[in-house]
C-alpha cells in the first residue's frame, strides 16, 4: 500500500497543468540556485587569487587529491621499521538481534612520528608503500599512559 501511494503522488503532479507545475517548481529550484550560486561565487573567490593563470590552475588541480579516508585507531604493534599495526574498532548494528557488536580491523601503516603500542593515531589512505601497507600515520592523538 505505501508504494502505490508514493507512486500516486509522483503521477500527480506531472498530469496536472504545465504552469502550475512549472511555477511550483521554479520557486524552489531558483532558491536552489541563488543558495548554490552563493556557495558557488564564494570557492571561485577563494580560487581566485590561486589561479591566474593556466600553469597555476594546473598546479592547483595536481595539488588537490581528494578527501582521502581517515581512521583513528590504537597501534597494537611497533615491532617493525617505520611500520606500525594499527587496530580500527567500529561499531555495527547485529541484523537479528538489534544489538552493536564491535568490529575490530588491523592496518598497517607507515610511521615516521615514532609511535609507540597504545598510542591512539590517526591514519589516511595512501599509495601502495609495501605488500600490505597502504596507509601513513598523520598525527599522534594520544600518548599512551605508562
Amino acid at each position: 500500500m505505501f508504494r502505490r501511494k508514493k507512486k500516486e503522488e509522483a503521477v500527480e503532479p506531472v498530469s496536472g497543468e504545465e504552469t502550475a507545475v512549472g511555477e511550483m517548481t521554479s520557486e524552489p529550484a531558483a532558491a536552489a540556485k541563488d543558495s548554490a550560486s552563493a556557495g558557488v561565487s564564494q570557492s571561485s573567490a577563494d580560487a581566485t587569487p590561486a589561479a591566474s593563470g593556466p600553469r597555476n590552475a594546473m598546479k592547483s588541480t595536481a595539488r588537490a587529491r581528494g578527501n582521502r579516508v581517515q581512521k583513528v585507531g590504537i597501534v597494537s604493534s611497533d615491532k617493525m621499521q617505520k611500520t606500525v599495526v594499527v587496530r580500527v574498532d567500529r561499531l555495527v548494528l547485529h541484523r537479528k538481534y538489534r544489538r552493536y557488536v564491535r568490529r575490530t580491523s588491523k592496518f598497517m601503516a607507515h610511521d615516521e612520528l615514532g609511535s609507540t603500542t597504545g598510542d591512539r593515531v590517526r591514519i589516511v589512505e595512501t599509495r601502495p608503500l609495501s605488500a600490505r601497507k597502504r596507509w601513513r600515520v598523520v598525527e599522534i592523538v594520544q600518548k599512551a599512559a605508562k
